[in-house]
């Protein structure tokens, strides 16, 4: 009974933050670390801790599933020299820096000890990162960050276990690059498997309910198996997500999607504002532990400001590099650009006839796709306005304080490691996450797209409309599987491009409006069906916003839920 009334009262507590956070202009998880800690000074109230694996093994897969599975492939890959660079390249060199300047002014801390507080505090959290959502920054950057909070953690676990194994033994480099390789391998192979069978088992499930039943145990599907072989389960579980968020369109049906995006949806909303509730609860017990340990508190500030300065810096230093990379690399392609022109012309030469008309298809798929890459880096580039913000948006939040409870209780100096970890999360949060929206306002550095996208839209809508004309136009004259169908029915279809259902026209109740209204569902379907898979080429190519497409792509899953579902008399 104690647990079901606390959790009830959390999630009356997410709500009521959440909604108070509009009217006030802050983000909700700021509101709800402060009311944690808040409430664990309340007299009477328990000390508060959670297990580790709770929030490792319980909260993040499906945290991260929900992001992942909701992330643009196009978008991701585009980004992923950044996204990589962030996750693995930054986290390794910040946990490195901490691990030799922190031994210098905390005596009796080793190495060790220091790089595996480098480890816990370097990685950005997937859930500190919905605060910059809200800020109207541009698409793009909120991909990199997404990115990034999404793959680092397996870095920082990897780092972290090594240096924990490290405090027994030595451990050499070449061992920590061993580590790591196989935690991503592995984590992909199991990944892409869980991926592959959850996607075959659903669409062999006609209910939404039980396919959508069958998506909440995915996360732990793919984390579970990675751990066990030594892989990054949360590695797995972004490769799972990823991939389902690929191919869902084609192996899922509209209603299954629908189904899992209002369901994941409010699932990942409960799980954040937990995990920033937790948070601040957990700081009463953290504190007690500290003052037993008799350590004074000036060891603890200095180590949270070193900590913090690091990362502050650091991640200045390795953005400045960053976008200059990007710079180089844009001007690189654009000098190389006339060369896909080239290489187009020589596949509608006679020259080419040789191949056959599958590789010559692909081949004009590819330079398609590398052409609408070189417009999206050029539309969307990323100043230094976005670079201040890239800096400032590294918040740390849940995955630094689960991460610090799972050093061994014999590790030195545990009581003072685990509460840095704290101070830096939350002062990250509050500090950079209550600020952020200011900084964004001041740099001017929010992003407009409101006509940009409404072009695409139209685009995208008149393209719907030829394909529906040209399947209506053909079907009217040879008929549809063999047999003539209904010119009422072809006519009701052609007036159907945008999401809607009408059946009034089908007359009154009787066979014959039985039988168009059979044609008519026949025949949409079919009409839709070729409307998606002209949108995924057309998202394949990366020639449109990714936002743009998914709403188009969410209206036709709509209209199919609708074109099957018949009226009941």
């Amino acid at each position: 009974m104690d647990l079901l009334l606390l959790t009830v009262i959390g999630v009356l507590v997410i709500v009521a933050a959440t909604s108070l956070a509009g009217r006030l202009g802050v983000a909700a998880p700021l509101i709800l670390v402060l009311v944690g800690v808040a409430i664990s000074y309340v007299p009477g109230v328990p000390r508060f801790e959670i297990a580790p694996e709770v929030i490792l093994a319980g909260v993040l897969p499906p945290l991260l599933y929900a992001a992942s599975v909701n992330m643009p492939t196009v978008d991701f890959r585009r980004d992923f020299k950044a996204i990589s660079g962030l996750s693995v390249v930054l986290v390794l060199a910040s946990a490195t820096t901490l691990g030799w300047l922190l031994p210098l002014v905390v005596p009796g801390l080793g190495f060790a000890e220091a790089f595996a507080l480098g480890a816990i505090v370097s990685p950005t959290d997937a859930v500190a990162t919905s605060i910059v959502r809200r800020t109207g920054v541009a698409p793009r950057l909120v991909t990199v960050l997404d990115g990034e909070s999404m793959l680092n953690d397996a870095t920082a676990l990897v780092l972290l276990r090594t240096a924990v194994a490290a405090t027994g033994a030595s451990v050499s480099i070449w061992q920590v690059g061993l580590d790591f390789v196989q935690a991503v391998v592995v984590a992909v192979l199991v990944g892409a498997l869980v991926a592959a069978v959850s996607l075959l088992v659903r669409s062999l499930v006609e209910d939404a309910t039980v396919a959508t039943s069958i998506s909440f145990v995915v996360p732990f599907l793919a984390y579970a198996p990675a751990e066990h072989l030594g892989g990054s389960g949360l590695v797995a579980v972004v490769v799972a997500g990823l991939a389902i968020g690929a191919r869902g369109l084609v192996e899922l049906r509209a209603e299954d999607r629908i189904a899992e995006e209002v369901n994941w949806r409010t699932i990942a909303f409960l799980l954040e504002g937990a995990v920033f509730l937790v948070m601040g609860l957990e700081l009463r017990p953290l504190i007690a532990d500290f003052e037993a340990s008799g350590q004074p508190w000036s060891r603890l500030a200095t180590v949270t400001a070193i900590a913090l300065a690091v990362l502050w810096v650091g991640r200045s230093l390795y953005v400045g590099l960053l976008f200059l990379g990007l710079r180089r690399d844009r001007k690189a392609s654009a000098r190389h650009a006339p060369r896909l022109a080239t290489f187009r012309e020589y596949l509608a030469s006679d020259d080419a006839q040789r191949h056959s008309q599958r590789r010559r298809e692909r081949a004009l798929q590819a330079i398609a796709r590398r052409e609408a890459d070189l417009t999206f880096y050029e539309e969307q580039r990323l100043g230094r306005r976005d670079g201040v913000v890239l800096v400032w948006a590294g918040m740390r939040g849940c995955i630094t304080l689960a991460a610090a409870q799972t050093l061994p209780p014999d590790t030195v100096q545990r009581s003072l490691l685990v509460l840095a970890a704290f101070c830096v999360a939350g002062l990250s949060l509050l500090v950079q996450g209550g600020t952020l929206s200011w900084v964004v306002r001041r740099l001017g550095a929010e992003s407009d797209r409101t006509e940009q996208r409404r072009e695409q839209l139209r685009a995208l809508l008149d393209a719907l409309g030829e394909v529906a004309d040209a399947r209506c136009t053909e079907v009217r004259e040879t008929g549809l599987d063999g047999r003539t169908i209904d010119p009422e029915a072809v006519e009701q279809v052609r007036r159907r491009r945008t999401p809607a259902a009408e059946w009034e026209w089908a007359g009154d109740d009787g066979p014959e409006r039985d039988r168009r209204l059979d044609d008519f569902t026949r025949l949409r379907r079919v009409v839709l069906d070729d409307q998606r898979e002209a949108l995924l080429d057309l998202r394949a190519e990366g020639r449109y916003d990714s936002q743009v497409l998914d709403s188009v792509l969410s209206r036709l899953d709509v209209a199919e839920i609708a074109a099957v579902r018949r009226p009941h008399p």
